[in-house]
């Protein structure tokens, strides 16, 4: 294990950092969609729940490795065979990889957003609008910024959970640390003892996040027990 780790060791590193270049781009794209429709559920019209709805459910009903692959090959086939479009569409693994990332865990993202914002006391919008805030208004500046505090350990937990989904696209020859590992394999036949070192890297990195996450939530509980102390 030892060889392995000082002729493979850079490669495997190297690996791991485009593992959680992935991760970082997908879990940021899927913010921006799991806020869109996080709000289109929790907003008061029917048309934009529904929608959101739908997004939710065929994203989530969808298997990742399904998606991957309609993605990378579906998308560019349609693009230039149906659509006959004047440039050839191509996708690399990282852009068909990062899309996959932040459609299906945007749609995990919705989730905790929606439940973040029905989690805020109902008595702070109608306060807010007491006041005379638009309803956008109060949800950016009353709503969202409590919602935010309640979302962040789930936020984190969808990240590690990303993080480990990345090891599906390795279906799509994008180089993290699994299709790395593979390849590894394929010149050295150890499969035990690379498999292994891949677990105990994925490990570091998981209970590290999971550290971080506990850390923040214990932090968020004792300044909400002290504000209340102080009221």
């Amino acid at each position: 294990m030892i060889d392995i780790i000082s002729e493979y060791g850079g490669l495997l590193i190297a690996a791991l950092g485009q593992t959680l270049l992935l991760a970082l781009l997908g879990l940021f794209f899927a913010c921006i969609i799991g806020v869109i429709f996080g709000i289109m559920s929790v907003v008061k019209n029917k048309v934009l729940n529904v929608i959101a709805r739908i997004f939710v459910d065929v994203i989530r009903g969808i298997p990742m490795i399904v998606l991957a692959f309609f993605i990378f090959f579906g998308v560019p086939m349609f693009c230039n065979t149906i659509l006959h479009l004047p440039d050839k569409v191509t996708l690399s693994g990282l852009q068909a990889g990062v899309i996959c990332l932040a459609l299906n865990c945007g749609a995990y993202m919705a989730e905790i957003i929606r439940a973040g914002v029905q989690a805020v006391d109902i008595g702070q919008m109608e306060a807010a609008r007491s006041l005379g805030m638009s309803y956008s208004k109060a949800m950016a500046k009353v709503i969202m910024p409590q919602a935010i505090k309640i979302m962040i350990p789930s936020i984190i937990n969808q990240f590690i959970i990303t993080l480990k989904d990345t090891s599906i696209l390795s279906v799509i020859g994008f180089p993290e640390l699994v299709n790395t590992a593979k390849n590894i394999i394929a010149i050295n036949f150890q499969s035990f003892q690379v498999w292994a070192i891949v677990a105990v890297m994925y490990l570091i990195v998981i209970l590290i996040l999971s550290r971080l996450s506990k850390i923040l939530e214990r932090r968020l509980s004792y300044g909400e027990h002290r504000r209340k102390d102080e009221r």
